[in-house]
Protein backbone atom coordinates (compact mmCIF):
# COMPACT_ATOMS: atom_id res chain seq x y z
CA UNK A 1 0.00 0.00 0.00
CA UNK A 2 1.11 3.58 -0.68
CA UNK A 3 3.51 5.25 1.74
CA UNK A 4 1.62 8.51 1.17
CA UNK A 5 -0.71 7.60 4.03
CA UNK A 6 2.13 7.95 6.55
CA UNK A 7 3.11 11.47 5.56
CA UNK A 8 2.10 14.31 7.85
CA UNK A 9 -0.47 16.90 6.81
CA UNK A 10 2.36 19.45 6.65
CA UNK A 11 4.35 17.27 4.26
CA UNK A 12 1.33 16.40 2.11
CA UNK A 13 0.45 20.08 1.81
CA UNK A 14 3.97 20.97 0.70
CA UNK A 15 4.04 18.16 -1.89
CA UNK A 16 0.63 19.08 -3.30
CA UNK A 17 1.51 22.76 -3.62
CA UNK A 18 4.80 21.82 -5.33
CA UNK A 19 2.83 19.55 -7.72
CA UNK A 20 4.95 16.56 -6.74
CA UNK A 21 1.79 14.64 -5.87
CA UNK A 22 -1.86 15.27 -6.68
CA UNK A 23 -4.89 15.34 -4.39
CA UNK A 24 -6.31 12.45 -6.42
CA UNK A 25 -3.27 10.27 -5.71
CA UNK A 26 -3.50 11.01 -1.99
CA UNK A 27 -7.24 10.39 -1.72
CA UNK A 28 -7.00 7.17 -3.70
CA UNK A 29 -4.24 5.93 -1.40
CA UNK A 30 -6.39 6.50 1.66
CA UNK A 31 -9.52 5.00 0.11
CA UNK A 32 -7.60 1.86 -0.87
CA UNK A 33 -6.31 1.55 2.67
CA UNK A 34 -9.78 2.00 4.15
CA UNK A 35 -11.12 -0.70 1.86
CA UNK A 36 -8.30 -3.05 2.82
CA UNK A 37 -8.18 -2.52 6.59
CA UNK A 38 -11.42 -1.11 7.88
CA UNK A 39 -13.32 -4.38 7.76
CA UNK A 40 -11.52 -5.23 10.98
CA UNK A 41 -10.63 -1.82 12.35
CA UNK A 42 -14.16 -0.41 12.00
CA UNK A 43 -13.01 3.17 12.24
CA UNK A 44 -15.67 4.36 9.76
CA UNK A 45 -19.44 4.34 9.91
CA UNK A 46 -19.83 5.89 6.45
CA UNK A 47 -17.21 6.17 3.68
CA UNK A 48 -17.79 8.99 1.18
CA UNK A 49 -15.82 7.45 -1.67
CA UNK A 50 -17.35 9.15 -4.71
CA UNK A 51 -17.69 12.51 -2.97
CA UNK A 52 -14.03 12.42 -1.88
CA UNK A 53 -12.77 11.49 -5.34
CA UNK A 54 -14.86 14.26 -6.89
CA UNK A 55 -13.45 16.81 -4.46
CA UNK A 56 -9.92 15.52 -5.13
CA UNK A 57 -10.33 15.95 -8.89
CA UNK A 58 -11.60 19.49 -8.36
CA UNK A 59 -8.66 20.15 -6.06
CA UNK A 60 -6.22 18.83 -8.65
CA UNK A 61 -7.72 21.12 -11.29
CA UNK A 62 -7.31 24.11 -8.97
CA UNK A 63 -3.62 23.31 -8.56
CA UNK A 64 -3.13 23.05 -12.31
CA UNK A 65 -4.86 26.38 -12.89
CA UNK A 66 -2.61 28.07 -10.34
CA UNK A 67 -5.48 29.15 -8.10
CA UNK A 68 -4.94 30.32 -4.54
CA UNK A 69 -4.95 27.25 -2.34
CA UNK A 70 -6.23 26.86 1.20
CA UNK A 71 -4.04 25.73 4.08
CA UNK A 72 -5.41 22.17 3.86
CA UNK A 73 -5.78 21.90 0.10
CA UNK A 74 -6.21 18.29 -0.96
CA UNK A 75 -5.77 16.87 2.55
CA UNK A 76 -7.98 13.82 3.26
CA UNK A 77 -9.63 14.03 6.68
CA UNK A 78 -12.45 12.19 8.40
CA UNK A 79 -15.11 13.43 10.80
CA UNK A 80 -16.46 12.05 14.04
CA UNK A 81 -20.02 11.13 13.14
CA UNK A 82 -21.64 13.73 15.36
CA UNK A 83 -20.50 16.56 13.03
CA UNK A 84 -23.33 17.39 10.63
CA UNK A 85 -22.52 16.90 6.94
CA UNK A 86 -24.77 18.24 4.22
CA UNK A 87 -26.32 15.39 2.25
CA UNK A 88 -24.45 12.67 4.18
CA UNK A 89 -26.02 10.83 7.08
CA UNK A 90 -24.87 11.78 10.56
CA UNK A 91 -25.66 9.07 13.08
CA UNK A 92 -23.86 10.14 16.27
CA UNK A 93 -23.12 6.43 16.50
CA UNK A 94 -26.76 5.73 17.30
CA UNK A 95 -29.78 3.85 16.03
CA UNK A 96 -31.96 6.87 16.75
CA UNK A 97 -30.16 9.11 14.23
CA UNK A 98 -29.16 6.32 11.84
CA UNK A 99 -31.14 7.87 8.96
CA UNK A 100 -30.56 11.57 9.69
CA UNK A 101 -29.22 13.45 6.65
CA UNK A 102 -28.47 17.08 7.58
CA UNK A 103 -29.25 19.95 5.22
CA UNK A 104 -26.06 21.86 6.06
CA UNK A 105 -22.56 21.27 7.34
CA UNK A 106 -21.49 21.93 10.90
CA UNK A 107 -19.43 25.11 11.05
CA UNK A 108 -16.20 23.20 11.66
CA UNK A 109 -16.86 21.01 8.63
CA UNK A 110 -17.63 24.01 6.42
CA UNK A 111 -14.42 25.72 7.54
CA UNK A 112 -12.26 22.67 6.91
CA UNK A 113 -13.77 22.30 3.44
CA UNK A 114 -13.16 26.01 2.78
CA UNK A 115 -9.49 25.44 3.64
CA UNK A 116 -9.38 22.72 0.97
CA UNK A 117 -9.74 19.61 3.13
CA UNK A 118 -11.40 16.58 1.54
CA UNK A 119 -13.82 14.54 3.64
CA UNK A 120 -13.23 10.78 3.39
CA UNK A 121 -16.16 9.86 5.60
CA UNK A 122 -17.74 9.71 9.03
CA UNK A 123 -16.06 8.01 11.96
CA UNK A 124 -17.17 5.52 14.57
CA UNK A 125 -17.75 6.61 18.16
CA UNK A 126 -19.32 5.65 21.46
CA UNK A 127 -23.05 6.15 20.97
CA UNK A 128 -23.96 9.84 21.36
CA UNK A 129 -20.37 10.39 22.58
CA UNK A 130 -21.40 9.12 26.01
CA UNK A 131 -18.64 6.70 26.98
CA UNK A 132 -14.84 6.80 27.35
CA UNK A 133 -14.15 3.29 26.00
CA UNK A 134 -15.34 4.01 22.46
CA UNK A 135 -17.64 0.97 22.21
CA UNK A 136 -20.59 0.76 19.83
CA UNK A 137 -23.14 -2.06 19.59
CA UNK A 138 -24.85 -0.54 16.53
CA UNK A 139 -21.87 -0.29 14.15
CA UNK A 140 -19.33 -2.54 15.84
CA UNK A 141 -16.61 -1.32 18.20
CA UNK A 142 -13.45 0.13 16.70
CA UNK A 143 -10.32 -2.03 17.07
CA UNK A 144 -7.19 -0.44 18.55
CA UNK A 145 -4.52 -1.06 15.86
CA UNK A 146 -1.67 -1.48 18.34
CA UNK A 147 -2.71 -5.06 19.11
CA UNK A 148 -3.49 -7.23 16.11
CA UNK A 149 -4.47 -10.25 18.20
CA UNK A 150 -6.57 -8.86 21.05
CA UNK A 151 -9.54 -6.55 20.46
CA UNK A 152 -8.60 -3.63 22.69
CA UNK A 153 -10.54 -0.42 23.23
CA UNK A 154 -9.48 2.59 21.21
CA UNK A 155 -10.68 5.06 23.82
CA UNK A 156 -13.73 7.23 23.52
CA UNK A 157 -15.79 8.68 22.68
CA UNK A 158 -13.80 9.58 19.52
CA UNK A 159 -12.68 5.98 18.97
CA UNK A 160 -12.89 6.01 15.18
CA UNK A 161 -10.90 9.24 15.05
CA UNK A 162 -8.03 7.75 17.04
CA UNK A 163 -8.00 4.53 15.02
CA UNK A 164 -8.25 6.27 11.63
CA UNK A 165 -5.25 8.49 12.30
CA UNK A 166 -3.16 5.79 14.02
CA UNK A 167 -3.73 3.20 11.29
CA UNK A 168 -3.23 5.55 8.35
CA UNK A 169 -6.88 5.67 7.26
CA UNK A 170 -7.02 9.49 7.37
CA UNK A 171 -4.41 12.23 7.53
CA UNK A 172 -6.38 13.99 10.24
CA UNK A 173 -9.67 13.67 12.05
CA UNK A 174 -12.17 15.68 14.04
CA UNK A 175 -13.04 14.61 17.55
CA UNK A 176 -15.09 16.05 20.38
CA UNK A 177 -14.19 16.21 24.06
CA UNK A 178 -16.65 16.48 26.96
CA UNK A 179 -14.72 14.51 29.55
CA UNK A 180 -11.59 13.56 27.64
CA UNK A 181 -12.90 12.21 24.34
CA UNK A 182 -10.05 13.63 22.23
CA UNK A 183 -7.27 13.04 24.73
CA UNK A 184 -8.26 9.50 25.76
CA UNK A 185 -8.23 8.00 22.23
CA UNK A 186 -5.13 10.05 21.41
CA UNK A 187 -3.36 8.42 24.37
CA UNK A 188 -4.61 4.89 23.73
CA UNK A 189 -4.00 5.04 19.96
CA UNK A 190 -0.67 6.90 20.02
CA UNK A 191 -1.73 10.04 18.11
CA UNK A 192 -1.83 13.78 18.79
CA UNK A 193 -4.79 16.06 19.36
CA UNK A 194 -5.95 19.18 21.09
CA UNK A 195 -9.02 20.13 23.06
CA UNK A 196 -9.15 23.90 22.44
CA UNK A 197 -10.28 26.49 24.94
CA UNK A 198 -14.04 26.44 25.49
CA UNK A 199 -15.30 29.04 23.00
CA UNK A 200 -12.36 28.86 20.59
CA UNK A 201 -14.07 26.49 18.14
CA UNK A 202 -17.73 26.52 17.11
CA UNK A 203 -19.96 23.60 18.06
CA UNK A 204 -22.80 24.65 15.77
CA UNK A 205 -24.05 21.58 13.95
CA UNK A 206 -22.35 19.18 16.36
CA UNK A 207 -24.62 16.81 18.31
CA UNK A 208 -24.14 17.77 21.98
CA UNK A 209 -23.39 15.75 25.08
CA UNK A 210 -23.27 18.48 27.71
CA UNK A 211 -23.47 22.01 26.33
CA UNK A 212 -21.29 23.67 28.93
CA UNK A 213 -18.50 21.08 28.70
CA UNK A 214 -18.40 20.12 25.00
CA UNK A 215 -15.34 20.99 22.91
CA UNK A 216 -14.53 20.14 19.27
CA UNK A 217 -10.94 19.71 18.16
CA UNK A 218 -8.52 18.12 15.70
CA UNK A 219 -6.53 14.89 15.88
CA UNK A 220 -3.48 14.07 13.77
CA UNK A 221 -0.13 12.37 13.86
CA UNK A 222 1.76 15.45 15.00
CA UNK A 223 1.25 18.64 16.94
CA UNK A 224 1.98 20.52 13.72
CA UNK A 225 -0.90 18.73 11.99
CA UNK A 226 -3.22 19.59 14.87
CA UNK A 227 -2.11 23.22 14.60
CA UNK A 228 -2.85 23.31 10.87
CA UNK A 229 -6.34 21.93 11.37
CA UNK A 230 -7.11 24.10 14.39
CA UNK A 231 -6.09 27.24 12.52
CA UNK A 232 -8.65 26.46 9.82
CA UNK A 233 -11.43 25.66 12.33
CA UNK A 234 -11.09 28.26 15.06
CA UNK A 235 -12.76 31.64 15.46
CA UNK A 236 -16.04 33.36 16.22
CA UNK A 237 -19.21 31.90 14.76
CA UNK A 238 -22.58 33.64 14.94
CA UNK A 239 -24.25 30.21 14.97
CA UNK A 240 -22.62 29.44 18.33
CA UNK A 241 -23.04 32.25 20.87
CA UNK A 242 -20.42 30.71 23.18
CA UNK A 243 -17.62 31.33 20.67
CA UNK A 244 -15.08 34.05 21.39
CA UNK A 245 -14.33 37.02 19.15
CA UNK A 246 -10.66 36.96 20.19
CA UNK A 247 -8.37 36.79 17.16
CA UNK A 248 -6.96 33.42 16.14
CA UNK A 249 -3.16 33.46 15.95
CA UNK A 250 -1.09 31.77 13.24
CA UNK A 251 -0.48 28.62 15.26
CA UNK A 252 2.09 27.07 12.96
CA UNK A 253 4.26 30.20 13.10
CA UNK A 254 4.60 29.71 16.86
CA UNK A 255 6.00 26.18 16.53
CA UNK A 256 9.66 27.12 16.85
CA UNK A 257 10.89 24.05 18.70
CA UNK A 258 12.15 26.36 21.44
CA UNK A 259 11.12 25.85 25.06
CA UNK A 260 14.04 27.50 26.81
CA UNK A 261 12.82 29.57 29.74
CA UNK A 262 9.28 28.19 29.69
CA UNK A 263 7.88 27.34 33.11
CA UNK A 264 6.36 23.86 33.27
CA UNK A 265 4.25 22.64 36.19
CA UNK A 266 4.31 18.86 36.65
CA UNK A 267 1.04 17.69 38.23
CA UNK A 268 2.06 14.93 40.63
CA UNK A 269 -0.55 14.66 43.39
CA UNK A 270 -3.74 13.02 42.08
CA UNK A 271 -2.39 12.94 38.49
CA UNK A 272 0.99 11.19 38.39
CA UNK A 273 0.17 9.41 41.63
CA UNK A 274 -2.93 7.88 40.00
CA UNK A 275 -1.00 6.43 37.07
CA UNK A 276 0.54 3.02 36.68
CA UNK A 277 4.31 2.86 37.09
CA UNK A 278 5.19 2.76 33.39
CA UNK A 279 2.85 5.67 32.58
CA UNK A 280 4.24 7.67 35.48
CA UNK A 281 7.82 7.03 34.39
CA UNK A 282 7.04 7.98 30.79
CA UNK A 283 5.65 11.38 31.81
CA UNK A 284 8.51 11.98 34.26
CA UNK A 285 10.97 11.23 31.46
CA UNK A 286 9.13 13.66 29.17
CA UNK A 287 9.47 16.35 31.84
CA UNK A 288 13.21 15.68 32.02
CA UNK A 289 13.51 15.98 28.24
CA UNK A 290 11.81 19.37 28.32
CA UNK A 291 14.11 20.37 31.16
CA UNK A 292 17.19 19.37 29.16
CA UNK A 293 16.01 21.72 26.42
CA UNK A 294 15.91 24.64 28.83
CA UNK A 295 12.41 24.53 30.31
CA UNK A 296 12.07 25.02 34.05
CA UNK A 297 10.06 22.16 35.56
CA UNK A 298 8.63 22.07 39.06
CA UNK A 299 5.99 19.96 40.74
CA UNK A 300 2.60 21.56 41.38
CA UNK A 301 -0.71 20.45 42.84
CA UNK A 302 -4.33 21.03 41.88
CA UNK A 303 -5.84 20.91 45.35
CA UNK A 304 -9.43 20.82 44.09
CA UNK A 305 -8.84 17.72 41.94
CA UNK A 306 -10.79 15.56 44.37
CA UNK A 307 -13.95 17.54 43.58
CA UNK A 308 -13.72 16.99 39.82
CA UNK A 309 -15.49 13.64 39.52
CA UNK A 310 -18.61 14.69 41.43
CA UNK A 311 -18.88 18.08 39.75
CA UNK A 312 -18.33 16.68 36.26
CA UNK A 313 -20.93 13.97 36.78
CA UNK A 314 -23.61 16.32 38.13
CA UNK A 315 -23.18 18.75 35.24
CA UNK A 316 -22.73 16.31 32.36
CA UNK A 317 -25.47 13.91 33.53
CA UNK A 318 -28.01 16.72 33.91
CA UNK A 319 -27.20 18.38 30.60
CA UNK A 320 -27.06 15.09 28.70
CA UNK A 321 -30.48 14.01 29.96
CA UNK A 322 -31.92 17.42 29.06
CA UNK A 323 -30.92 16.83 25.42
CA UNK A 324 -32.11 13.21 25.35
CA UNK A 325 -35.27 13.60 27.43
CA UNK A 326 -37.74 13.14 24.58
CA UNK A 327 -36.05 10.05 23.13
CA UNK A 328 -35.58 8.55 26.59
CA UNK A 329 -39.34 8.70 27.01
CA UNK A 330 -40.29 7.51 23.52
CA UNK A 331 -37.38 5.31 22.34
CA UNK A 332 -35.43 4.04 25.36
CA UNK A 333 -35.06 0.59 23.78
CA UNK A 334 -33.04 2.08 20.91
CA UNK A 335 -30.12 3.11 23.12
CA UNK A 336 -27.22 0.81 23.98
CA UNK A 337 -27.80 -0.40 27.55
CA UNK A 338 -24.73 1.35 28.97
CA UNK A 339 -25.69 4.69 27.42
CA UNK A 340 -29.34 4.37 28.48
CA UNK A 341 -28.32 3.56 32.05
CA UNK A 342 -25.96 6.51 32.25
CA UNK A 343 -28.58 8.88 30.86
CA UNK A 344 -31.09 7.69 33.45
CA UNK A 345 -28.70 8.69 36.21
CA UNK A 346 -29.17 12.31 35.21
CA UNK A 347 -32.70 12.20 36.61
CA UNK A 348 -31.29 11.72 40.10
CA UNK A 349 -29.24 14.93 40.07
CA UNK A 350 -31.11 17.66 41.94
CA UNK A 351 -31.02 21.35 41.11
CA UNK A 352 -29.13 21.90 44.35
CA UNK A 353 -26.48 19.36 43.36
CA UNK A 354 -26.19 20.91 39.91
CA UNK A 355 -25.64 24.36 41.39
CA UNK A 356 -23.10 23.05 43.89
CA UNK A 357 -21.26 21.41 41.01
CA UNK A 358 -21.15 24.72 39.16
CA UNK A 359 -19.68 26.37 42.26
CA UNK A 360 -17.04 23.65 42.47
CA UNK A 361 -16.36 24.22 38.80
CA UNK A 362 -15.56 27.88 39.44
CA UNK A 363 -13.18 26.87 42.21
CA UNK A 364 -11.42 24.42 39.90
CA UNK A 365 -11.17 27.01 37.12
CA UNK A 366 -9.73 29.63 39.45
CA UNK A 367 -7.19 27.17 40.81
CA UNK A 368 -6.05 26.16 37.32
CA UNK A 369 -5.76 29.85 36.43
CA UNK A 370 -3.67 30.43 39.57
CA UNK A 371 -1.28 27.63 38.65
CA UNK A 372 -0.96 29.01 35.14
CA UNK A 373 -0.24 32.49 36.47
CA UNK A 374 3.11 31.08 37.58
CA UNK A 375 3.60 28.50 34.83
CA UNK A 376 3.30 28.59 31.04
CA UNK A 377 1.90 25.06 30.87
CA UNK A 378 1.03 22.13 33.12
CA UNK A 379 1.76 18.52 32.20
CA UNK A 380 0.26 15.23 33.38
CA UNK A 381 -0.58 11.77 32.04
CA UNK A 382 -3.56 11.71 29.69
CA UNK A 383 -4.79 8.44 31.17
CA UNK A 384 -3.47 6.42 34.13
CA UNK A 385 -3.84 3.16 32.17
CA UNK A 386 -3.26 1.87 28.64
CA UNK A 387 -5.79 0.25 26.31
CA UNK A 388 -7.62 -2.68 27.91
CA UNK A 389 -9.34 -5.58 26.12
CA UNK A 390 -12.92 -4.92 25.04
CA UNK A 391 -15.26 -6.13 27.77
CA UNK A 392 -12.78 -5.75 30.62
CA UNK A 393 -14.34 -3.56 33.31
CA UNK A 394 -11.61 -3.53 35.94
CA UNK A 395 -7.85 -3.10 35.82
CA UNK A 396 -5.05 -3.49 38.35
CA UNK A 397 -2.93 -0.37 38.90
CA UNK A 398 -0.04 -0.85 41.29
CA UNK A 399 -1.93 -3.57 43.13
CA UNK A 400 -5.12 -1.54 43.31
CA UNK A 401 -8.24 -2.77 41.49
CA UNK A 402 -9.89 0.08 39.58
CA UNK A 403 -12.86 0.60 37.30
CA UNK A 404 -11.74 1.01 33.68
CA UNK A 405 -14.31 3.67 32.79
CA UNK A 406 -13.55 5.83 35.83
CA UNK A 407 -9.82 5.45 35.25
CA UNK A 408 -10.03 6.63 31.64
CA UNK A 409 -11.65 9.96 32.55
CA UNK A 410 -9.96 10.51 35.93
CA UNK A 411 -7.20 12.83 34.68
CA UNK A 412 -8.97 14.62 31.82
CA UNK A 413 -12.30 15.91 33.17
CA UNK A 414 -10.85 18.73 35.26
CA UNK A 415 -9.99 20.67 32.12
CA UNK A 416 -13.42 20.21 30.57
CA UNK A 417 -14.80 21.81 33.70
CA UNK A 418 -12.21 24.61 33.61
CA UNK A 419 -12.35 25.05 29.82
CA UNK A 420 -8.57 25.39 29.39
CA UNK A 421 -6.84 24.21 26.20
CA UNK A 422 -5.10 20.83 26.43
CA UNK A 423 -2.95 19.03 23.87
CA UNK A 424 -2.39 15.28 24.00
CA UNK A 425 0.72 13.63 22.57
CA UNK A 426 2.20 10.11 22.78
CA UNK A 427 5.04 9.87 25.30
CA UNK A 428 6.06 6.22 25.24
CA UNK A 429 5.09 2.57 24.85
CA UNK A 430 4.76 -0.33 27.25
CA UNK A 431 6.83 -3.48 26.76
CA UNK A 432 3.71 -4.96 25.15
CA UNK A 433 3.79 -2.19 22.56
CA UNK A 434 0.80 -0.16 23.79
CA UNK A 435 1.04 3.65 23.60
CA UNK A 436 0.91 6.04 26.55
CA UNK A 437 -0.04 9.72 26.43
CA UNK A 438 0.79 13.04 28.05
CA UNK A 439 -1.50 16.07 28.26
CA UNK A 440 -0.22 19.64 28.13
CA UNK A 441 -2.51 22.29 29.67
CA UNK A 442 -2.30 25.98 28.86
CA UNK A 443 -3.88 29.31 29.68
CA UNK A 444 -7.27 30.15 28.22
CA UNK A 445 -6.98 30.92 24.49
CA UNK A 446 -3.25 30.21 24.53
CA UNK A 447 -3.36 27.13 22.32
CA UNK A 448 -0.23 28.52 20.65
CA UNK A 449 1.98 27.83 23.68
CA UNK A 450 0.38 24.45 24.30
CA UNK A 451 1.07 23.41 20.70
CA UNK A 452 4.56 24.92 20.86
CA UNK A 453 5.47 22.67 23.79
CA UNK A 454 3.84 19.63 22.15
CA UNK A 455 5.72 20.26 18.90
CA UNK A 456 9.03 20.85 20.70
CA UNK A 457 8.62 17.57 22.58
CA UNK A 458 7.94 15.73 19.33
CA UNK A 459 11.12 17.14 17.82
CA UNK A 460 13.00 15.45 20.69
CA UNK A 461 11.24 12.07 20.40
CA UNK A 462 9.94 9.61 17.83
CA UNK A 463 6.91 8.16 19.61
CA UNK A 464 4.56 9.88 17.15
CA UNK A 465 6.38 8.34 14.16
CA UNK A 466 5.85 4.71 15.12
CA UNK A 467 3.41 2.56 13.19
CA UNK A 468 1.04 0.03 14.74
CA UNK A 469 1.20 -3.72 14.02
CA UNK A 470 -2.03 -3.46 12.05
CA UNK A 471 -0.38 -1.09 9.58
CA UNK A 472 -0.36 -3.89 7.01
CA UNK A 473 -3.34 -5.49 5.35
CA UNK A 474 -5.71 -7.12 7.83
CA UNK A 475 -8.29 -9.85 7.23
CA UNK A 476 -11.82 -8.65 6.82
CA UNK A 477 -14.22 -9.00 9.73
CA UNK A 478 -17.79 -10.29 9.34
CA UNK A 479 -20.12 -7.76 7.66
CA UNK A 480 -21.64 -5.06 9.85
CA UNK A 481 -24.23 -2.35 9.33
CA UNK A 482 -21.43 0.00 8.24
CA UNK A 483 -22.48 2.11 5.29
CA UNK A 484 -20.75 3.44 2.19
CA UNK A 485 -21.82 6.52 0.27
CA UNK A 486 -20.99 6.45 -3.43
Amino acid sequence: MSDLVWKSIADLTRLIVAREISPVEVVQAYLERIESLDGKLRAFITVCRDEALGAAKAGESAVRRGEALGSLHGIPIALKDLCATKGVRTTAGSKILSDWVPEEDATVVARLRAAGAIVLGKLNMHEFAYGPEGLNIHFGSAWNPWDAQTHRIAGGSSSGSGVAVAAGLAAGALGSDTGGSIRIPAALCGVSGIKPTYGRVSRAGVVPVAWSMDHVGPMGRTAMDAALMLGAMAGFDGRDPTTSALPVPAYTARLTGEVRGLRVGLLRAFFLESAGLVVRQAVEQAAKQLERQGARVEEVELESAGQVAGAAFAISASEALAYHEKWMKTRPQDYAPDVRDRLRLGAFVSATQYLKAQRARQLIRREVDALLADHDVLIAPSTPIVATPVGQTEVMVEGDRRDVRASLTRLTRAFNLSGHPVAAVPCGFTVAGLPMGMQIVGRAFDEATVLRVADAYQRMTDWHLRRPPMASEAPAAPPTSQGVVG
